[in-house]
């Protein structure tokens, strides 16, 4: 029995897995900073990346009312079809590049959600699995935005069309008073 133990740790150790983390599996991700992952050999851990609950983080969160994926969600921010996105991926270069764009996105999540998204590590790492997950995102439907999310969105696109109403009207009456 302590061989078999040395020896699972020997390889735990070998693959970069610490044995802590190996016992830890994947709990609850309440309360604790990641659900599971990999140490590396630098000291860093990376996180155990779940596109499942990515899938369910981008509804819930809020990233679906700006970005879409499979036509499903808004339209003021780029989609984020797997499909669409560079291979291999690399996790640091598209949290970068989320970096480059943050005081746009924490402004329209201010404007369109009332405050800004808050994301812990394991939160960023399951969304960006869940966007470069070809296989997850063909379960991506209406049916994964939670009700007041849904709301939102439709309470977002009567604004917009009472905008866009008002500027044709603006724009008909601008043309009448200068024909005059």
């Amino acid at each position: 029995m302590r061989d078999k133990l040395i020896i699972a740790t020997v390889g735990l150790v070998l693959a970069g897995t610490s044995p802590a983390l190996a016992n830890h599996g994947t709990g609850t991700h309440e309360g604790s900073m990641m659900q599971s992952g990999r140490m590396m050999g630098t000291g860093m851990l990376m996180p155990r990346m779940d596109p499942g609950r990515g899938r369910k983080l981008f509804a819930s969160k809020g990233c679906v009312v700006c970005h879409s994926v499979n036509g499903v969600g808004g339209e003021d921010a780029p989609p984020l079809d797997a499909a669409n996105m560079k291979l291999p991926m690399n996790p640091f270069e598209f949290a970068a590049r989320m970096w480059r764009g943050a005081s746009a996105m924490v402004m329209m999540q201010e404007e369109e959600l009332g405050a800004q998204i808050e994301l812990d590590g394991q939160d960023l790492a399951d969304i960006i699995a869940f966007i470069h997950n070809e296989d997850e995102q063909k379960h991506f439907s209406e049916a994964d935005i939670p009700d007041n999310i849904t709301k939102l969105m439709a309470h977002l696109e009567d604004d917009d069309e009472e905008h866009e109403a008002e500027h044709e009207a603006a724009g008909e009456s601008g043309e009448a008073a200068t024909s005059n």
